[in-house]
């Protein structure tokens, strides 16, 4: 893992954030419910927090460590995508409840991300 791989995951996650967000506020708005909404947008918000928490890490690469970046970027990807994927999937009419057990293990592993950082500093 290079610092470039830091900033570009950090990068390339934010930017889809920002793709994602004017995708639900101008797209999904309309098939969404408000609740259904409103979860898309913490799955967003998440996403765009993290990817800064990366952009962070990859600018100051000596307080890095591979466990950090693996955490907040499979986070990311277990934690907003499967919020992604409940609520499109919801939207349908055939919620995919597989991906509920794996919100909060994203959760989890962004928890974790932040721990290392405090600990790596302590």
């Amino acid at each position: 893992m290079t610092q470039d791989i830091i900033i570009i995951t950090g990068a390339l996650f934010g930017m889809l954030s920002v793709v994602f967000g004017a995708f639900g506020a101008h797209a999904l708005k309309k098939i969404l419910s408000k609740e259904q909404l409103k979860s898309f947008e913490t799955g967003v918000k998440y996403q765009m927090y993290h990817a800064l928490a990366l952009l962070m890490l990859g600018f100051n690469f000596n307080y890095c460590t591979q466990a950090m970046y693996w955490c907040f970027t499979l986070g990311i990807i277990f934690f907003s995508f499967s919020i992604y994927g409940l609520v499109l999937s919801d939207a349908k009419g055939n919620k995919l409840r597989l991906l509920g057990p794996i919100t909060p293990l994203g959760g989890l592993l962004l928890i974790i991300g932040w721990v290392q950082i405090i600990l790596n500093l302590l």
